[in-house]
């Protein structure tokens, strides 16, 4: 099993910076894409690999409303973010950008039910 490592302060500083340059270019509206324009989209992470060539950025939308529509679409305009990230990041290679949803909130949610649950809440006593 592969051991996890904690990013270092530049993949967590690179990733910063890459999650404020992808919200700037949805706040500008500059994705020309109907799904895309009609959700109100927040970028949760982006994480970067330790030789910073590749970025997954990890998004969701209000509600979780039409996820995969969003994810799809802004994987298909993932060479444009890219092309972006060339002329405004500072980094010798531009990342390669893969988008995903963002699950967490339904992991959390999915915890708290069962800690809701009578049965789980009388082991806990």
């Amino acid at each position: 099993m592969a051991e996890y490592k904690e990013p270092s302060q530049r993949q967590l500083r690179v990733g910063q910076e890459i999650k404020r340059i992808i919200a700037n270019i949805l706040e500008k509206g500059e994705i020309r894409n109907e799904e895309v324009q009609n959700s109100f989209i927040t970028i949760t992470e982006a994480r970067v690999s330790p030789d910073l060539k590749y970025c997954t950025v990890y998004l969701m939308t209000l509600n979780g409303e039409k996820i995969n529509e969003v994810v799809d679409a802004m994987n298909s305009f993932a060479w444009f973010v890219r092309k972006q990230l060339g002329v405004k990041l500072q980094v010798r290679y531009t990342p390669e950008v893969n988008f995903k949803a963002d699950d967490t909130f339904e992991q959390v949610d999915h915890i708290e039910k069962l800690l809701r649950d009578p049965k789980v809440a009388q082991d806990l006593k």
